[in-house]
């Protein structure tokens, strides 16, 4: 009897130690990567102060404010709405520590949808986090969900109702922002963060808005930019002028009976231009390998390369890959070539900007020389 509670002691003590130990990693999960702010940013702010029902949830999150000496257009740049999309991230974070407004003001959320960084998608064996190599060393940044973590809104539907429109759509896009605008202050905490969004582009007064994501590279809205009726002429514009530097994007329209989106909802809630663009991204379709935080940044995956081969895909996939480096390059390009065509079109309300990252310098010197 002594030796069976002996070992039953010690099956015991083993089980609280890898609770313990799996408890530290979960934990790890909820502290965000370090930003460190450049000169150009004027002011913090958090997304609570546009929602109060955020504070002290895990939907609250930080609020860059880029603003310039001379008044222009405010400019909103969404990073995070899905943090399995990384190349929305580090594009705002990127922003965020190089660039310095000389006109009108930069408004940008790296972590959009701050609680689903603290997760990953179930059954996808992700990783938590990926590396970014600098010139004084590594940089490491969170992979989370395409959607809210669990633990801060549950359970979900059967069938989720978009809020005001009814639309139907699967329970569990519930927790996915880009379903939930124009929100509600008193919803999920979905639905309080998407609210808080249009409440923060009403009371700056943004005058333009930008969602950075990635798609997969089976999906048909690939390496696109997607415009709400306002912003079509102003995209399309945009996308001539990146067509004439080399770089191939498409013009998608925002679909007018697909309710939700943030590109539809902010147009149509505030009467502004709104904008979503789109790369292409390997690690999150449905043919990859193994991920690993290396594929995440190096974009090179064996079963792509043979997809593309048998013409699975949407874009072309070379042997070398689609880095990380190539998805942020083709966001600050559109970036700047969206901010061009506003300019041409608004010269007493424009948005200059400086030291943002281009294409050409981000292939050459790589992301990590834009890293503090």
């Amino acid at each position: 009897m002594n030796q069976t509670r002996i070992m039953a002691l010690g099956v015991l003590l083993l089980s609280l130690a890898i609770a313990a130990m799996a408890a530290r990693e979960f934990k790890k999960m909820h502290r965000d990567e370090p930003i460190y702010p450049g000169i150009g940013v004027t002011r913090i702010k958090a997304l609570s102060e546009y929602g109060a029902t955020l504070k002290n949830s895990r939907g609250d999150t930080e609020v860059y404010l880029l603003e310039g000496p001379q008044p222009g257009a405010t400019v909103l740049i969404l990073g995070g709405t899905h943090p399995n999309e990384p190349a929305g991230l580090v594009t705002a974070i990127c922003l965020i520590e190089n660039c310095q407004v000389k006109q009108g003001r930069l408004i940008i959320l790296p972590r959009a949808n701050h609680s689903a960084f603290t997760t990953n998608d179930p059954q996808e064996a992700n990783p938590q986090k990926f590396v970014i190599k600098t010139k004084s060393g590594e940089r490491w940044f969170r992979f989370g969900s395409r959607a809210t973590n669990l633990i801060d809104q549950w359970p979900d539907p059967e069938v989720y109702l978009h809020y005001p429109s009814g639309q139907k759509l699967s329970g569990n896009e519930t927790r996915n922002l880009n379903r939930a605008y124009p929100g509600r202050p008193n919803g999920t905490l979905t639905e309080r963060v998407a609210f808080a969004i249009i409440q923060l582009m009403r009371e700056e007064r943004v005058d333009l808005a930008i969602d950075l994501h990635e798609a997969s590279l089976e999906y048909p809205v690939i390496n696109a930019i997607v415009a709400h009726p306002l912003a079509f002429e102003l995209a399309g514009e945009a996308v001539l002028n990146l067509q004439m530097a080399g770089l191939d994007y498409n013009l998608e329209p925002s679909p007018e009976n697909f309710r939700g989106l943030s590109h539809r909802e902010w147009g149509d809630a505030l009467g502004i231009p709104a904008i979503l663009m789109e790369s292409a991204n390997p690690v999150q379709g449905r043919y990859h390998d193994r991920l690993t935080p290396d594929m995440v940044v190096t974009g090179k995956d064996r079963f792509y390369a043979a997809a593309a081969k048998h013409g699975l895909l949407e874009v072309d996939y070379p042997e070398t890959g689609l880095p990380l480096k190539l998805r942020v390059g083709r966001h600050m390009a559109a970036i700047n070539a969206i901010f061009q065509a506003w300019n041409e079109h608004h010269p007493d309300r424009a948005i200059l900007v400086e030291h943002v990252p281009s294409f050409d310098e981000l292939q050459t010197e790589d992301i990590g020389a834009f890293l503090k």
